[in-house]
């Protein structure tokens, strides 16, 4: 008896040490159960070998109890999983998992109207190397950790990225292991703006539980082994809170269809120097954690909702929907963070039937039954506009431009350094502003929208306010082909510009005429104007 003990506690030793992720449910129990019974099996077999040490020979008649509970288990992860997981007996709650999804009107009235100082221009992989660089600023630093995944999430009402640092290697972990020295914030909106944080309120970070740690620093093995064994966990995403202290968010799951089914059902939040754990439903999480639900469920519910829309037999794929390039974390106007996607029909490539946004925290689904390019198509399309040049489009980011969904993207070299960036109209990717800036580039777009033969409908906007006054000064500037007139009126401490395409009374205005101007928002140094009437020429 005593070596079968010695073998289970080997056994169990091998599964600490080479697989920290041991929670994947109890079908995963059950498969370390079944290996742990096949080697038993063998262990009690006693085979040996003959004296020509050619051939084995099994000396003892293999246990019953252990065959007997082998078949038991190979039922429980073959038989009762079919029969109670398999998609096509469960089509309609497949089908559902995503809940109630509602029908939105316009997607212009969900996302995140545009202002200048607040569009991403820093995508994840840019965020990558520009915290490479500040790390490689400090050899000392860089040659003992490395930069962990950079998650997006709002941080005092600013968007960052941010990224722990992590021990690059045994060696340097366990010289090292009260923890990495903090980690790394990159603005989303401003590309100088990089931090590197190794203080919170004159005190040292140290980011004990990580997953680039060993043992029971390993964040996953920590929380497994204290008390989260058995629970569903998933997306280990490094925040912060709006003081900067660093945790882990882990986002806890339960199966709603037998073996499969996966849905959220709260957080966990745990302290990344303490290692402290905190337990949270969906309506008790802290305001500052961006997301509970987390991308790869909503993915695969999203699918299940439009794939299986007609049942599982459904071979002709009639109505079938798939989304298009993943999930994109953006921001509505209300502050919350939503997963955005397209949707296209089955074997359709460039052409989206619609959009959806889903809350990230409460999984509120949204579907927007509209036409437009996918973010692939937008992609190409920006591309093309400076194809001479190879610049490479980011991901395009929804936005919401006088009542016009359209996508924001950078244009990056070779070296995945922003070069230009580009606004594409989402219900037309034909219709592309490009620039050198962000704001030349919102004047293109504007200029290239009206130029389709569509308008730009000035009262589309909430912030759009009207003025009478006199020019005090005024200048134009040629860019990239076009021109552009800059000016300033009395009484109003702003410079406003505009073009040909807003006015064509804009080339013969001088100082002192009388003028009304309209525009859309009122809190930049410069601002686009959407109407321009020169009153010496009614």
């Amino acid at each position: 008896m005593k070596k079968y003990l010695l073998f289970v506690i080997l056994f169990f030793l091998l599964i600490y040490l080479v697989m920290p992720v041991l929670n994947y449910g109890f079908y995963s129990v059950g498969v370390i159960i079944l290996v742990l019974l096949f080697f038993l099996f063998l262990f009690s077999l006693g085979i040996t070998t003959d004296k020509a040490g050619k051939k084995f020979i099994v000396n003892q008649r293999p246990k019953k109890w252990i065959l007997l509970t082998m078949a038991i288990v190979l039922v429980y992860l073959t038989i009762l999983p079919l029969i109670t997981s398999a998609t096509f007996l469960y089509t309609s709650k497949y089908q559902k998992m995503i809940g109630e999804v509602k029908k939105g009107n316009e997607i212009s009235k969900h996302i995140a109207p545009i202002s200048m100082d607040k569009i991403r221009v820093v995508d994840q992989e840019l965020a990558y190397l520009l915290g490479e660089k500040i790390i490689g600023s400090q050899p000392a630093l860089g040659s003992q950790i490395q930069l962990g995944r950079f998650s997006i999430q709002k941080v005092n009402n600013e968007l960052f990225w941010v990224a722990p640092l992590l021990h690059s290697g045994f060696f340097k972990w366990f010289n090292n292991q009260e923890g990495t020295p903090g980690y790394v914030m990159v603005s989303a909106t401003n590309e100088r703006d990089v931090r590197l944080v190794e203080t919170i309120d004159n005190q040292p970070l140290k980011i004990k539980y990580q997953p680039g740690a060993y043992f029971q620093s390993d964040i996953q093995r920590h929380v497994y082994f204290n008390g989260y064994a058995s629970t569903g966990l998933e997306d280990f995403v490094f925040e912060i809170d709006e003081k900067g202290n660093p945790y882990w968010v882990i986002s806890t799951y339960q199966k709603e269809i037998g073996f499969s089914g996966k849905d959220a059902t709260g957080v966990l939040v745990v302290n990344a120097q303490t290692g402290a754990i905190q337990q949270y439903a969906i309506a008790d999480t802290p305001a500052w954690v961006d997301r509970i639900q987390p991308a790869v469920i909503i993915e695969e519910q999203l699918n299940d909702w439009g794939e299986l829309i007609n049942g599982y037999w459904n071979f002709s794929n009639r109505d079938k929907l798939q989304i298009t390039e993943g999930l994109t974390l953006v921001y509505g106007k209300n502050d919350r963070s939503y997963w955005y996607t397209g949707l296209t029909s089955v074997g359709s490539d460039e052409s989206a039937v619609g959009f959806v946004l889903v809350d990230t925290r409460t999984k509120e689904t949204t579907f927007y039954k509209q036409s437009g390019a996918t973010e692939y198509a937008a992609q190409q399309s920006a591309e093309g506009k400076v194809q001479e040049k190879g610049y490479r489009a980011s991901l395009p980011i929804p936005y919401n431009i006088n009542n016009i969904p359209t996508y924001v993207m950078t244009l990056k070299d070779d070296g995945g350094l922003v070069k230009m960036y580009a606004m594409v109209a989402i219900n037309d990717y034909t219709i592309v502003g490009v620039g050198n800036s962000m704001r030349e580039t919102l004047t293109a777009f504007k200029s290239a929208y009206n130029s389709s033969g569509n308008k730009i409908n000035p009262s589309s906007t909430e912030a759009k306010k009207s003025i009478k006054s006199v020019i005090t000064r005024i200048q134009n500037d040629v860019k990239n082909g076009n021109s552009f007139y800059y000016f300033t009126i009395k009484d109003y401490p702003r410079i406003f510009v505009g073009s040909t395409q807003v006015s064509g009374e804009l080339p013969i205005t001088v100082v002192g005429d009388s003028v009304e101007i309209s525009f859309d928002i009122d809190e930049e140094k410069i601002i686009d104007v959407t109407r321009f009437d020169n009153k010496a020429y009614q």
